[in-house]
């Protein structure tokens, strides 16, 4: 029977207790939300959808085509503008999707020949991209940049070493001044993923990189998302404007997509503003990140120190965090839930999303339905 492996390979998931579902949730919930990756609370922002609708208003409901043919509008320009001056860079390209730049980035900057060293902990995006690129990829030891320069030596041709800049499983921030020193010894580029880093690090959230002092350099290419901090959709890859314009050749996740649709990038543009104007929505987010964590480390719960906006807590098993989870969304708390195949080192969580419109009620609401709910 056509697919008859599936129904086997169905079976195997729910014996390990790793079956996935969907839930369409409701446009209006009591629950509070520590599941999404609305880091700044601007999803809803009334400017934010403003920006949304005055695009689909203006340009229609979709971009029509691919960004090379009729999916390039002048909205998009000018977000590609704003926010390479934003992060600090010279150029920037605006793709569907983060995931759509992560694999636009690696497969374009790793031909054939090319060494890639990765990250262990990095995100599926940047494995996916690893795997589509023609350079052989080598995975280093986690945030061990004495891993990667031995990954780099003896190489010759092209390399490339690709990191998010903070992991999305346990919020852990990756070393980038240490990595970028390693790549500067051995010739190689530096490509990050900062989707968990925008709008939460950097001043007044321009990033992980910038906070590295790494943001213009004409060896880093940074890749991000608009679906988080912006509370938007789309992503985009900044970096020197010879490499943009690589890409634009190049990058088949943009040649060959259609463009962001015009209420992504509107939403996206306002939401960049408003973080622009009110510098101080990054720095609340890190702070509530700390108190969430000091909280459950203090109810006697093994949370991980967060770096960002990500925290996690750790889960005895598959089959308990889901239950975990489960429990608490019942008491009307959402969180996340990340168990194998998605965290790399087999140990199940919850995982925390620090807003930065979470009020202290809110916080202690959540750490206390987290405890009252625990396995």
């Amino acid at each position: 029977m056509a697919f008859g492996w599936i129904d086997e390979q169905a079976e195997l998931r729910r014996r390990a207790g790793l079956v996935r579902t969907l839930r369409p949730r409701a446009a209006d919930t009591p629950v509070l939300d520590l599941a999404s990756n609305d880091y700044l609370g601007l999803t809803r922002h009334p400017e934010v959808t403003e920006g949304a609708a005055a695009a689909a208003r203006t340009w229609g409901g979709g971009s029509t085509g691919s960004r090379l043919v009729t999916g390039t509008t002048e909205l998009h320009a000018e977000l590609e503008d704003e926010l390479a001056a934003f992060c600090g860079f010279e150029a920037a390209l605006v793709l569907s999707s983060g995931y759509a730049a992560n694999l636009a980035a690696v497969t374009a900057l790793a031909p054939h020949g090319s060494r890639i060293v990765s990250d262990a902990g990095n995100h599926a995006s940047l494995i996916d991209g690893c795997r589509l690129a023609r350079g052989a990829t080598q995975v280093a030891a986690h945030r061990d940049p004495d891993a990667v320069r031995k990954a780099l030596q003896g190489h010759d041709g092209p390399a490339v070493a690709v990191s998010d800049t903070v992991f999305s499983v346990d919020g852990d921030a990756a070393p980038l001044a240490e990595l970028a020193a390693v790549c500067r010894e051995h010739g190689a580029g530096l490509v990050l993923d900062d989707a968990h880093g925008l709008g939460v690090l950097g001043a007044g959230g321009r990033g992980a990189p910038y906070a590295a002092g790494l943001a213009g350099a004409d060896d880093v290419v940074v890749t991000v998302t608009l679906s988080k901090s912006l509370g938007s959709q789309g992503g985009a890859v900044l970096g020197p404007a010879r490499v943009i314009r690589h890409l634009v050749n190049t990058a088949r996740t943009f040649i060959f997509d259609t463009g962001l649709a015009p209420a992504a990038a509107g939403a996206a543009l306002a939401a960049l503003r408003l973080l622009r104007r009110e510098p101080g929505r990054a720095a609340r987010a890190g702070a509530v990140a700390r108190e969430l964590h000091e909280r459950l480390t203090a109810a006697g719960l093994e949370a991980v120190r967060p770096d960002a906006a990500v925290v996690s807590v750790r889960a005895p098993s598959p089959e308990q965090a889901v239950r975990w989870a489960a429990d608490c969304r019942a008491a009307g708390l959402a969180v996340g839930c990340f168990r194998p195949p998605s965290v790399p080192d087999g140990v199940s969580r919850l995982r925390l999303t620090a807003r930065a419109d979470l009020s202290g009620a809110e916080i202690e609401r959540a750490v206390r339905m987290i405890g009252e709910t625990r396995p």
